[in-house]
């Protein structure tokens, strides 16, 4: 009945599928008796869709020359042009947002990076943020497809240090007679990484309703995990109600943006032996463990100075707070605990707020819908800097050869040096740019950071951040939205679209 779709453009079943996605905000506004909210979200899925139908069967004979070339400037069409599709029930129930406005919102959304023109959740219905959380569930499940789908056969977005890991070559593997057709290859992700997508967001909202949590807000916060896009309609964890028992199950499935393979376990039968041996899940660990470590014995030092009483349920929320917090932002999501607040109570001292930043740049793992710098390259880096090392204590010494072999020292670690380099560049360009419309330079590196990390949320943990989003200019949020896209399709990316071999038959 449907396949016939098979042949429509990629970017056409985007926005189709968008359509469709409508249904869920419809059902919450008829669940709350909004009617008129009800009636906006499903006439506009029903409008596209008829609209994209028709170019769908006006363009479904057009032969594709090169399908991984039209898949590639799909993506960058999907982070760019259907956003502008999403937005029309926004401009319909929010008359005070403009096109724009609610471009900006659905892009963010859709990029996973969680920046809102909406400084308080009252001020738009629910049904609003849950379509927001909606688009960007779908924006991270689109991410990890295209990663496999697009980004694993162009050798980039991180695969270009992944495949040269003797370990993790083998970790995903799809039949041989869906390798050689990008098209078949994205059908046949999809009935792979579909179903565990769907089964753990719906294993997230049960947990949270069994820990206390409103079963709108927790289908919005699982959402907001396990794509790592920070969307909350209360504000953040502070205004839920599941407490620490919902922050447990969080942190459990921010685990997925760690490494791919933990979403791909059931297909591969590997087991969890694989997790001791995978480096971005063991950089991941070092990182997060380190840095609470850091920060338990800051307010620890804190709290001694300021001859405060001091009693256990303090020091294991101090101890929990830093955890789930570094976890949060090292995955690009940007939740804070709410044991973080009381820590910082607890002590007296103020949020660290250039570790959260330098946490948001390394991000998380290859193929997943964190954003960053990937702990994959940041693992190249530091192998080839410890071989430094031993090379300056010991001149006349041979490496070892293990699993991360000569090459990844060498050629990775180079690859990753370039990477971060233009990572390093583009903040400053960014930054400078958007100082130039008005906020603080300060403030423009965070917005900066925020945007290419696709952690939106992160500008919150600044101390004295005068700059919301809507406090900015259109030129400034036209800045962020091209940082915003130009961090999810990853710089590597950008750059191989301008190769003329790109664009030739």
């Amino acid at each position: 009945m449907f396949g016939h779709l098979r042949q429509y453009p990629l970017i056409v079943l985007l926005a189709m599928a968008g359509g469709v996605a409508m249904l869920i905000p419809t059902a919450q506004a008829l669940r709350s008796q909004e009617w008129e909210t009800a009636r906006i979200f499903f006439q506009s899925g029903l409008l596209i869709n008829a609209l994209c139908m028709i170019v769908g069967v006006s363009m479904m004979n057009r032969k594709v020359q090169k399908v991984i070339r039209s898949h590639l400037v799909a993506l960058l069409l999907a982070f760019s042009a259907v956003p502008l599709i999403l937005a029309l029930p926004i401009v319909l129930l929010m008359p005070e947002f403009s096109w724009f406005d609610a471009w900006f919102e659905m892009l963010s959304s859709i990029t996973t990076t969680g920046a809102s023109l909406i400084s308080l959740p009252s001020e738009a219905p629910e049904a609003v943020h849950l379509w927001r959380a909606t688009v960007g569930w779908m924006g991270g499940f689109l991410i990890l497809l295209t990663g496999f789908a697009v980004m694993q056969p162009l050798n980039l977005g991180g695969f270009e240090i992944r495949s040269m890991i003797q370990e993790t070559t083998r970790s995903f593997v799809l039949p041989q007679e869906s390798r050689n057709d990008s098209s078949q290859r994205l059908l046949r992700l999809v009935q792979v990484i579909g179903p565990a997508y769907v089964g753990l967001t719906a294993i997230l909202v049960l947990g949270l309703v069994i820990a206390g949590e409103r079963a709108f807000i927790a289908v919005c916060h699982s959402m907001s995990i396990i794509s790592t896009s920070g969307i909350s309609p209360v504000g953040g964890l502070s205004g839920g109600e599941s407490g620490r028992a919902g922050e447990v199950m969080m942190a459990l499935f921010l685990m997925l943006a760690i490494s791919s393979r933990s979403i791909l376990i059931w297909y591969e039968h590997s087991g969890l032996g694989w997790i001791r041996r995978d480096p971005e899940t063991r950089l991941a660990m070092f990182i997060v463990l380190g840095l609470s470590i850091t920060l338990f014995i800051r307010h620890w030092l804190g709290a001694l100075d300021s001859e405060m009483h001091t009693d256990y349920r303090d020091v294991l929320g101090a101890v929990w707070g830093a955890v789930f917090t570094t976890l949060s932002y090292l995955t690009t999501t940007g939740f804070e605990s709410q044991d973080w607040q009381s820590a910082q109570a607890w002590s007296g001292l103020n949020s660290p707020e250039i570790l959260f930043l330098g946490l948001a740049v390394i991000g998380g793992g290859v193929a997943t819908t964190a954003g960053g710098v990937k702990l994959l390259r940041i693992f190249a880096l530091y192998k080839h800097g410890l071989r430094e090392l031993e090379r300056l204590v010991y001149p006349n010494s041979v490496g070892k050869s293990g699993m991360i072999s000569r090459q990844v020292r060498r050629e990775g670690a180079y690859i990753a040096w370039i990477f971060l380099m233009l990572f390093a560049m583009s903040i400053a360009i960014i930054a400078m740019a958007i100082s130039l419309t008005g906020p603080r330079f300060e403030e423009s590196v965070t917005l900066a950071i925020a945007a290419l990390t696709n952690t939106g949320p992160v500008i919150h943990t600044v101390t004295d951040h005068t700059a919301t989003y809507d406090s900015l200019t259109k030129p400034a949020l036209g800045i962020l939205s091209f940082a915003m896209v130009l961090g999810r399709f990853e710089l590597l990316a950008v750059i191989a679209m301008f190769n003329p071999d790109f664009w030739r038959r």
